[in-house]
């Protein structure tokens, strides 16, 4: 009897919850913009809210998409709504700064239910879905990267001697086209630290688009298994249950082919 309300309670958490890996994405990118809100908040400094002005467009952009997906994938609608504070994520998705601390209710649930699922399920999800979990790990260290490689390019460049890269704005876009591997070439490093940063950049770039190349091969191209092809385990032999189901289905075969000749003759 003690054991009994548990499995509503677990069957509840499966289908509030999405991927394990997309569910700790949104639980670190919502850590991020509470940490960002703060920083703009604290430092005051016009590039540094230049960047991360943009990085909040992108975020309120992501978390959009979340509620929209979110709402449209829960078991019911307005319960996720009222009860599991889907307006919370529909007013923090919203690009204003006084909206932006409802974000923390979206770390909570995530936070709820990781813990609720267990270290183990969590760590054992992670490593059977490997290809996703490496998908949005590198989608969280491309947002990363933009991030922090556009702000650290800014301090190394900006006032250098012969520099081309003096704003923010000129950091994004020598950040962006970076990481996307096209590299215009109008803007560049010209100090060795920002060579260094601007290298680190090339190489998360090439790493995030080879996997994502890769994962999507692998979407595409994987057969599936289906009905009529079952997957065995490699390397175990068949049960006795199921060679005896295989004979009397033989059975029934032969018996059903002889009463077809049967007829013919």
């Amino acid at each position: 009897m003690g054991g009994e309300p548990k499995k509503p309670r677990a069957k509840r958490v499966r289908s509030e919850m999405k991927s394990t890996g997309y569910e700790i994405f949104i639980g670190i990118l919502s850590i991020l913009s509470i940490v960002n809100l703060v920083l703009v908040l604290v430092l005051r400094e016009e590039s540094l809210d230049t960047v991360l002005g943009a990085m909040n467009a992108l975020f309120s952009l992501i978390f959009l998409i979340d509620f929209t997906y979110r709402i449209f994938t829960a078991p019911s609608a307005s319960t996720y709504f009222f009860r599991h504070f889907g307006w919370a994520d529909l007013l923090a998705s919203l690009p204003f700064a006084q909206l932006k601390i409802l974000r923390i209710f979206r770390l909570i649930r995530v936070w709820r239910l990781l813990r609720e699922v267990g270290v183990k399920a969590v760590a054992h999800t992670l490593i059977k879905d490997r290809a996703g979990s490496a998908l949005y790990m590198l989608l969280l260290m491309g947002i990363l990267v933009l991030q922090f490689g556009s702000l650290t390019i800014l301090y190394f460049e900006q006032n250098a001697e012969g520099a081309n890269i003096t704003t923010a704005g000129d950091a994004l876009w020598y950040t962006m086209v970076t990481i996307s591997t096209v590299g215009y070439g109008d803007q560049y490093p010209v100090t060795p630290l920002g060579r260094l940063c601007g290298t680190i950049i090339i190489v998360v770039g090439v790493g995030i688009f080879g996997t994502f190349t890769g994962y999507l091969a692998t979407v595409f191209l994987t057969p599936k298994p289906t009905d009529a092809e079952p997957v065995a385990d490699e390397g175990k032999p068949l049960s006795a249950e199921s060679v005896d189901a295989l004979r009397a289905r033989l059975t029934e075969m032969e018996a059903k082919m002889a009463e077809i000749r049967k007829m013919l003759s």
